[in-house]
């Protein structure tokens, strides 16, 4: 394996450890995630990509695409339809990833070698990877840690306190998780096709012209975006930890993992109305989300505009063709 192709492999693991927060978090008219070297876009019932080579080359694809409540309407109901929305949005946002990543590896590639690209299985190894880090780094970590605290400062057996200062570990490891990335040239640029993306959305959104001069002129932050998603789920995770108290270790843990799926359902309808409502008092639990991605959104150039363009008119383009009727979810 070539030094090119070890960096795009670390790129892609880095990018899969922030997916959560390079997509949109709510079922909208369109939404879209960036990736390597480009941006990923889906509307209703399609998705498109686009990703430039490094010889400027644009390769682009695009796919039919079913949402769960159309299929079985209980997976609209609240709470559950946050869950269907994400699980679909994790899915499609790894595929996209994964073929963004096997162009860079084509790339990295020389000719005489085999063709080096990302496996069914080596797939499935870096999504167990990047569930067993997730768990680890802002579950494990901030409970045993919290949990040591008690030695030094027995105000922590109380369980609001205590799942006050574990919000804030969790908060402090994300957050400093997010910046040092963001210190990579090449995770830095993953941060301006996120740019790139938001502000195509929002031109899309005000019915604009998708053109350079027209999306530029948009903001790189999104009140949807998934970042803003990801900071209300750990909001939310201090109230809901402090009212459930648990006294021994595992038991603990155990309802940290069992409790996410309810506290991400809720975060996704707390969003969902926030977006709809800017002033209420639900979009205050917002505001975090989008001054933190001050750090993971970067004003792009023209040519990743003009990527996150195309990947959108591609989605578009199959969203036609079937008849699809845009509507808010």
């Amino acid at each position: 394996m070539s030094m090119r192709s070890l960096r795009q492999i670390l790129k892609f693991q880095t990018a899969l450890q922030l997916l959560p927060a390079l997509e949109t978090a709510e079922e909208t008219l369109v939404r879209g995630q960036a990736v390597l070297e480009g941006v990923m876009m889906r509307s209703p019932h399609a998705w498109g990509i686009a990703v430039r080579k490094e010889n400027g080359e644009i390769v682009s694809h695009s796919e039919n695409l079913e949402r769960p409540s159309e299929k079985s309407p209980w997976k609209g109901w609240p709470f559950i339809r946050g869950l269907m929305t994400l699980g679909q949005a994790m899915m499609l946002g790894f595929k996209a990833l994964k073929y963004s990543a096997n162009i860079a590896l084509d790339e990295a590639q020389p000719e005489a070698e085999k063709k080096l690209e990302i496996s069914g299985w080596v797939a499935a190894v870096n999504v167990a990877f990047s569930v067993g880090f997730f768990i680890f780094m802002y579950k494990f970590l901030p409970y045993i840690a919290t949990k040591g605290l008690r030695r030094w400062y027995p105000e922590t057996s109380n369980t609001v306190v205590f799942a006050l200062v574990e919000g804030v570990i969790r908060l402090a490891i994300f957050l400093g998780f997010i910046y040092l990335t963001s210190r990579f040239a090449d995770i830095r640029r993953v941060y301006q096709y996120h740019g790139a993306e938001h502000k195509t959305v929002f031109a899309f959104e005000n019915k604009d012209p998708l053109t350079c001069a027209d999306v530029q002129r948009y903001s790189t932050y999104h009140p949807r975006c998934g970042t803003s998603f990801l900071m209300t789920i750990m909001l939310i995770s201090i109230g809901v930890y402090a009212l459930v108290p648990v006294h021994t270790f595992w038991a603990g843990f155990a309802m940290r993992i069992v409790m996410l799926p309810f506290i991400a359902g809720a975060s996704y309808e707390i969003i969902r109305f926030a977006a709809k409502r800017r002033s209420s008092l639900f979009a205050l639990m917002t505001l975090p989300g989008l001054w933190l991605q001050r750090i993971t959104t970067k004003a792009p150039d023209d040519t990743q505009v003009e990527i996150a363009i195309i990947a959108l008119d591609k989605a578009m383009e199959l969203e036609a063709a079937r008849g699809g009727e845009l509507v808010i979810a």
